[in-house]
């Protein structure tokens, strides 16, 4: 029992982290290292609460923090994403099983998409001129949030008898 409430202890965490790096990336298109770093570094108190093995369970969350990280690494070269976006999906990609993953990509993607069209409509309608930055934190934490509630926390109302 003293397992799940510390398992769901670190899902809330992980929550209230992405919340913390839309909010910092809204208001000042920054997500901060010590915020990125806090999220990998709790991954693997994640991975003993959540008994995954090494093999392949935790190799595989390796496996595709890396792959995420090359991928999203050659955007940024490219100057197509943040920095921090970078990180932030990397660190993400250590905590989220690879289908469940691939499924925030696509959140990540749809809500972006509207954040773009909504910004894009905002600076049009103010008449700015300067070139306009679209704070992709935010659609990253959304979908995080949207594979947490998703995910996750119904294995919490199914184990506790929260909702049902």
């Amino acid at each position: 029992m003293l397992g799940e409430y510390f398992h769901y202890g670190l899902l809330a965490a992980l929550a209230i982290a992405l919340l913390v790096a839309a909010f910092t990336d809204l208001r000042r298109r920054q997500i901060d290292n010590w915020l990125n770093a806090g999220i990998a570094l709790a991954a693997p108190l994640f991975w003993w609460s959540s008994g995954l093995s090494l093999w392949p369970d935790v190799a595989l969350q390796f496996g595709v923090a890396i792959g995420a990280f090359a991928v999203f690494a050659g955007l940024f070269a490219l100057r197509m994403m943040g920095g921090g976006d970078v990180k932030l999906l990397t660190a993400l990609a250590l905590w989220i099983e690879p289908t469940w993953f691939l499924r925030l990509l696509i959140m990540m993607a749809l809500v972006g998409g509207v954040l773009t069209l909504v910004m894009g409509a905002w600076h049009v309608m103010r008449r700015q001129k300067h070139k306009l930055a679209i704070p992709y934190g935010v659609a990253i934490s959304c979908a995080g949030l949207w594979v947490l509630g998703t995910h996750y926390l119904p294995e919490a109302a199914g184990s506790t008898g929260l909702l049902g």
